[in-house]
């Protein structure tokens, strides 16, 4: 099936101002508008996926976004609007006072074919969850899901729709959709109930789900999956490790948690003492990884690569891609990217694509040229596999690091401008040949293990390297398991683990 698009244009231009609709329309690649952004006091853009433009020399005006308000539904608590019967976003950025200063219009289009390079998944009956960067296309998938296992499969689908962008606004949702029903959620924070609701009250034999976030979303997800409900979904995260790294929503895939082993045992596999195991069946059964449009790898069982990637090994994988005839291709492969043990358990691919904020560009790309490492800086976040920036800036949380960690993008933080800081980035992505890095998780807890040996043969304390919040944790259960105490000190992104012997 080729591929075919419907995006609504003219009911999105239709509410936009004149002067500004005029100019939008002289656009030679109008077809390919992302959004339009209108921020008060400045010139309006329009963004394409190559360029951005300025519409009109004149500032955006408080008329201006006026008249957008005035023809568009209300805003929800998340500060987003539709226009009826379409897929198109209006996102409000708003003062301390509430009032709105800035409207992002995104353009929301419908494809039709996209899920031929995984429909035999779908159609399996297998549960699925969709990782991919943000503006890669996992909601546009998630709709072709809906609809194909409701109009081809004949099944019936119930679609959990938070904020409205799987189905549109407006009480009746789009086409795109097919027979597939959709269930509205009030607020964000309600969702995880209305999932819950939708198979208790309607039947569904598939509940379709975009931006699983929260731990009890999470939980949700769980309980409709073992009551024999097929799920298909979205979480936040590009790939397989990055999700099991998120404490958040590791339950998805089974879940982690740190044993203990026997000496006897630990020889045996010749392992640490304390190892990582997953801790319960995973949720989905296949994780698909988006990382371009027409090209996915794909984990068929969740539960076997989450236990290879624990034990450091490479997960069974499976690339896919569209070929110039539209043909699917299938390649086994090991895992696309690497894990690199960065400030938060971050993964890049070959060459690494950076986005640097508060980072010497200059200073950066001479090293990797000097160490013979190929980069690639990119200029949006959207384009990243990484944010790399600096601790000063890490600690203000600007924009930036705050738009990285809720896109789940993999953050690498150094501790300052200097060439072993950033010598230091550049073997993490690319570790010298003949090493063998461990996992960050794992390399926490075998730090943990080692810092109870040197207690027990008499040192009074020791303080651990930096760790995010889940090491942390693990690395306080191995204290405890131990008979020792364990304190948290500091903070992000310096906060570590001291354990020491508890004076009686």
């Amino acid at each position: 099936m080729q591929k075919v698009i419907t995006d609504d244009m003219e009911a999105l231009l239709s509410i936009l101002p004149p002067r500004i609709q005029q100019s939008i329309c002289q656009q030679p690649d109008l077809s390919e508008l992302v959004e339009v952004v209108l921020d008060l006091g400045r010139p309006p853009e329009a963004r394409f996926p190559q360029r951005e433009v300025v519409l009109h020399e004149g500032e955006v005006e408080g008329q201006d976004l006026d008249y957008v308000v005035a023809r568009i539904g209300n805003f929800g608590d998340d500060n987003r609007a539709g226009i009826e019967r379409t897929l198109h976003r209006i996102s409000a950025i708003r003062n301390r006072r509430g009032r709105i200063v800035g409207l992002t219009c995104r353009v929301g289009r419908a494809v039709f074919g996209t899920i031929k390079i995984i429909e035999d998944l779908v159609q399996s009956g297998k549960s699925v969850l969709l990782l991919g960067r943000p503006g890669v296309g996992k909601t546009t998938m998630l709709r072709e899901v809906a609809r194909v296992l409701a109009v081809d499969m004949k099944k019936r689908v119930i679609i959990v729709d938070t904020s409205n962008e799987i189905a549109g606004d407006g009480d009746i949702p789009h086409p795109a959709i097919g027979h597939a029903r959709r269930m509205q959620v009030a607020t964000p924070s309600l969702q995880h109930a209305v999932m819950i609701e939708a198979v208790e009250n309607h039947m569904p034999e598939v509940i379709v789900i975009d931006e699983i976030g929260t731990e009890l979303e999470a939980q949700a997800a769980r309980t409709i999956a073992e009551r024999g409900v097929q799920l298909v979904g979205t979480a936040h995260g590009n790939t397989l490790d990055n999700l099991m790294m998120n404490p958040t929503l590791a339950d998805l895939v089974g879940g982690i948690q740190s044993v203990t082993l026997g000496d006897e045992e630990a020889r045996r596999r010749h392992t640490q003492k304390s190892i990582l195991e997953r801790k319960s069946p995973p949720t989905f059964d296949i994780v698909v990884e988006i990382q371009d449009r027409d090209r996915v790898a794909i984990h068929p069982d969740v539960g076997e690569a989450a236990d290879a990637l624990l034990r450091g090994q490479p997960p069974r994988t499976e690339v896919r891609w569209l070929d110039e005839n539209g043909e699917v291709k299938i390649e086994k492969a090991g895992p696309a990217k690497k894990t690199i043990a960065g400030r938060r358990g971050a993964k890049v691919g070959k060459p690494a694509r950076l986005f640097l904020f508060g980072v010497n560009r200059a200073k950066l790309e001479q090293m990797a040229r000097e160490m013979h490492v190929d980069l690639e800086i990119v200029g949006s976040l959207r384009d990243a596999g990484m944010l790399v920036t600096s601790k000063n800036y890490y600690r203000r949380k600007p924009q930036p690091v705050r738009d990285a960690e809720s896109a789940s993008l993999p953050t690498y933080v150094l501790k300052s401008n200097t060439p072993p800081q950033m010598r230091q980035l550049l073997n993490t992505l690319h570790p010298p040949a003949g090493t063998n890095k461990a996992s960050p998780l794992q390399s926490a807890l075998d730090e943990a293990e080692a810092a109870v040996a040197q207690i027990e043969e008499g040192k009074e304390a020791v303080e651990l390297n930096p760790q995010g919040a889940y090491a942390r944790r693990l690395q306080h259960l191995i204290a405890e398991r131990s008979n020792l105490a364990s304190r948290s000190l500091g903070r992000d992104p310096e906060r570590r683990v001291k354990i020491y012997k508890e004076q009686s």
